[in-house]
């Protein structure tokens, strides 16, 4: 059912009108393990991409839109509109990750 929630990060979605219910959020903390970790700290001495942060970075997003999502659906949403992240590091290897929007339903 959340699936069918459309979140867009335009400001009006095209041939529909709406009214505003409220603001949703969509939230996580995720980290790696130790092991991870130090294989980041060395891949860190040679420069490059650390393909294991990146995979937990989508990872949290990923979770984080689901969990906006379900959010909206609880306030019974259709849409939710001008989805934005913001993230930011707890600690090393730990990362957070806010998905934020406006919540509407279709007239």
């Amino acid at each position: 059912m959340t699936d069918k929630i459309l979140v867009t990060t335009t400001e009006h979605i095209p041939g529909q009108e709406y009214e505003i219910i409220g603001e949703v959020f969509g939230l996580t903390t995720q980290s790696k393990n130790i092991a991870k970790n130090i294989g980041a700290g060395l891949k860190s001495i040679v420069g490059g991409e650390i393909k294991d942060y990146t995979k937990l970075l989508a990872e949290a997003r990923d979770i984080a839109i689901q969990r906006l999502r379900d959010n909206a659906v609880a306030l019974g949403a259709d849409a939710v509109v001008m989805m934005r992240f913001d993230s930011d590091s707890i600690l090393d290897g730990m990362e957070t990750i806010a998905a934020y929007g406006t919540a509407v339903k279709f007239r």
